[in-house]
């Protein structure tokens, strides 16, 4: 039996490394070499090549190398009775934190205009916002929804919560399901951190800008199948949305041809605002992969019906 790493880079050594060190009882192997396709009982894998996981009848386990487990969906010959899992790592959400509260902090103090200014070698100080008198809403409001909204609130943000259920976070409002338009309306800045699934894909559009108060600004963080990009584009034009950052794109790296690179007032990223460590991560998922020989409840288990 062996432990399958299938990435889309395949820069396998960091994770065959971490791997070992955390347990190396443990075969650690990857396409190019594995000997036989039925020695592969578990596979950890990161946007996988289409049909990858037909080639390997055995697998009991798949798991995502990072939170996010959209890709594994995407991919028709994923097994139906297998188990999925995704890693959880304390690192990510700190990452996130971080990158999201600088956003909101060059938003609402100007930087990217003071940036531009530079470059005209122009003296021209703007108004700014403070963040006491800012509404930042977090659409999608899980582990690391609440995370990145409590920081956020520790900065002065007035925060508010969107997600499908409710939550107890002591000083952030949370809405629900039938609250969506309420928590539209009071968002001056939107962070997108929801789970790309069939029910949110396409979620940023026209209608959901409309709602939107003047002058917002969006923030994406999660996945670039949630965003209709000509709809961004037009909302952008006509001023109803002051900008917008966006870390992840409908196809990445982000092709050069896209409208985006010439769009003023648009900051892009290279899908780096939080990315799984194999060396913080290999320990639950040796630990994972234990479990599954012994037959017992495996870590951080997707849910399938759900899709995240």
């Amino acid at each position: 039996m062996a432990l399958l790493l299938i990435r889309n880079n395949k820069e396998y050594q960091p994770w065959i490394d971490a791997l070992q060190k955390a347990d190396p009882t443990i075969e650690v192997v990857t396409p190019e070499t594995i000997k036989d396709p039925e020695d592969a009982t578990m596979a950890i894998t990161w946007k996988a090549p289409k049909g990858s996981y037909a080639k390997y009848p055995n697998l009991k386990v798949i798991g995502s190398m990072g939170a996010g487990v959209d890709h594994l969906f995407e991919d028709e010959s994923l097994p139906e009775d297998v188990i999925l899992t995704r890693v959880v790592d304390e690192k990510l959400a700190s990452d996130m934190q971080e990158f999201v509260a600088a956003l909101c902090l060059n938003h609402i103090r100007n930087l990217k205009t003071y940036a531009r200014l530079q470059q005209e070698n122009t003296w021209k100080p703007t108004d700014y916002k403070r963040a006491k008198d800012v509404t930042a809403g977090i659409l999608g409001f899980g582990t690391l929804g609440q995370a990145v909204g409590t920081m956020l609130k520790a900065i002065g943000f007035n925060v508010i919560g969107w997600s499908s259920s409710e939550k107890n976070v002591e000083g952030i409002k949370s809405y629900t399901e039938d609250e969506l338009n309420t928590f539209l309306s009071k968002s001056e800045i939107l962070v997108c951190l929801l789970p790309l699934t069939e029910n949110t894909k396409g979620i940023l559009n026209e209608e959901l800008f409309n709602k939107l108060p003047q002058g917002a600004y969006l923030i994406n963080v999660a996945r670039g199948g949630h965003l209709v990009d000509d709809d961004l584009i037009e909302a952008l034009n006509s001023e109803h949305l002051s900008g917008a950052a966006l870390d992840v794109f409908h196809t990445e790296p982000l092709p050069e041809e896209h409208p985006f690179w010439q769009t003023e007032n648009i900051i892009i990223t290279p899908h780096i605002a939080s990315m799984s460590n194999a060396a913080s991560v290999s320990g639950q998922v040796a630990e994972n992969y234990q479990r599954m020989q012994n037959g017992e409840q495996l870590l951080n288990q997707v849910q399938a019906k759900k899709g995240y």
